[in-house]
């Protein structure tokens, strides 16, 4: 059996077992990615393989990678058209290791995370992922969330004016300087923010490499990943965030030359037009989302700084913060109606 300081092989088998699962043989525990969000590990017996999920060991914020949303999501979304992996158990109270996880199927089909991924792709193949991008996340807003039983799963009226709120706090506990530009951002949004908004479902963290793409076609989308902010809300949220992602500076967010910041996909304006016409719905007060994202984007980077300041493993993570400025200036940017999000 092989071993991670942050996911023992022994006490996960007992775990599995205890819970039914037919384990065969020891387990082979991989880590697939972790530092800046949470820690992700392959696990192999002698005849399945899964996907075990968990929080960072350091550096936690307050209401961060929550384990038990995720499962609750992609529990709920099983019998639905949005694709996700095949839920297999879950330590809600992190009786096991310390801190909730959940164990999923493993999907196999790859990830475009890089711009070096993106190499083994034509441009009518990256053109047919981002259509399949759009779709599915249209798909994801139009579930029924009473019906697959997440009708208490968040509070979706008032979703948008809390959320300058909670990005506004969560600035609170990662900042490592004043930036006088966030509370103008702040103060902006509060005084701007929709009376009307639609109730979905809402990923949360929407963008290519939160995908698993089918191995015969960068155009399915075989499983969305990655749900630890997912909740009921406003969907104008997923899909600003999506194109705000589109931005050069997310790259010094993640530490590489990302895939979805690559000029080989269309604009922001034309993904998020895009949605439009796929869903039928206007995008409302645009510049309002857009500033919101970036707002979030901004604080997310600042926060990949402050875990790496506390321990959390990852190379150049302390240099995430440099991009918020950047964020932030173009939150205020959007407010003054001057597009420039991609």
């Amino acid at each position: 059996m092989s071993e991670h300081p942050a996911l023992n092989s022994v006490l996960l088998r007992d775990f599995l077992v205890g819970r039914g699962v037919d384990v065969v043989g020891g387990l082979r525990v991989d880590l697939i990615s972790g530092g800046k969000s949470n820690l992700t590990f392959s696990v192999r017996d002698d005849r399945s393989h899964w996907v075990v999920r968990r929080p960072p060991t350091s550096g936690l914020t307050p209401s961060a990678h929550d384990m038990n949303r995720e499962w609750a999501v992609t529990s709920a979304l099983q019998q639905t058209d949005v694709p996700v992996a095949r839920t297999v158990a879950i330590d809600s109270e992190g009786e096991v290791f310390g801190a909730p996880f959940t164990v999923v199927e493993f999907v196999d089909g790859p990830v475009i995370r890089t711009a070096g991924d993106l190499k083994a792709l034509s441009d009518s193949d990256v053109e047919r992922n981002l259509d399949g991008l759009v779709e599915t996340l249209a798909r994801l807003h139009e579930v029924d969330y009473r019906a697959v039983g997440l009708g208490e799963f968040g509070r979706p009226d008032g979703f948008v004016a809390r959320q300058v709120k909670l990005w506004a706090r969560q600035w609170g506990h990662v900042k490592s300087r004043e930036l006088e530009d966030v509370d103008r951002l702040v103060a902006a949004l509060g005084e701007r923010v929709p009376t009307e908004a639609r109730n979905t479902i809402v990923h949360g963290d929407y963008r290519v490499d939160n995908t698993i793409t089918s191995p015969d076609d960068p155009g399915v989308v075989r499983a969305v990943v990655d749900w630890e902010l997912s909740t009921l809300g406003d969907p104008l949220t997923d899909i600003a965030l999506m194109c705000v992602y589109r931005r050069p500076g997310f790259d010094q967010v993640v530490g590489f030359e990302a895939a979805w910041t690559s000029d080989r996909y269309p604009s922001a304006d034309d993904i998020a037009q895009r949605y439009a016409t796929r869903t039928g719905r206007d995008l409302g007060d645009w510049d309002f989302y857009l500033a919101l994202a970036n707002l979030k984007l901004g604080v997310v980077a600042e926060g990949i700084a402050h875990r790496a300041r506390a321990g959390a493993s990852s190379d150049g993570a302390e240099r995430a913060g440099e991009a918020t400025a950047e964020f932030v200036a173009a939150g205020l940017q959007q407010l003054r109606g001057t597009r420039n999000v991609g």
